[in-house]
């Protein structure tokens, strides 16, 4: 039981890592398309007006996107291998630190492979580090 006092604070934002293939690929700044949706056949039954059955169907996992400012972690060869035919499948694992960097969460993806890069946008005038995007397609989330 919590004591008086005690808070459980929403993780921060800025507190994960991502690792791909056991190397933790430092500097990611944002990470989306941890989504599983569930497709859903309706029917309704005959006599039965005031009811619709909901059976699950198939079950899909969005792409997800990886965002960070250019380092030497190289996603542009992984990437680059596809264009020419080399598919490289890998496997990783989204942590989620609490404030204390104590690990709480996880999202683990497995046999990724990257289906769009997006290079960087440079700008004398911005203060941001110029930053690239990868979007991994994937065979799964758990």
């Amino acid at each position: 039981m919590p004591n008086v006092g005690d808070r459980k604070d929403p993780y921060s934002t800025f507190n994960f890592s991502v690792e791909i293939d056991g190397i933790i690929a430092a500097g990611f700044t944002d990470v989306s398309g941890l989504t599983i949706s569930t497709e859903v056949h309706k029917f309704k039954e005959g006599g039965v007006n005031d009811f619709e059955h909901q059976l699950p169907k198939s079950t899909t996992y969005t792409d997800i996107t990886l965002k960070r400012g250019i380092t030497d972690f190289d996603l542009w060869n992984w990437y680059q291998d596809v264009i020419y035919g080399t598919i490289e499948r890998k496997n990783g694992t989204i942590y989620v630190f609490d404030n204390s960097r104590n690990m709480v969460d996880w999202w683990y993806f497995f046999e990724a492979f990257p289906i769009k890069w997006e290079g960087p946008i440079f700008n004398a005038s911005s203060g941001t580090v110029a930053s690239e995007s990868l979007v991994l397609a994937h065979h799964g989330l758990f």
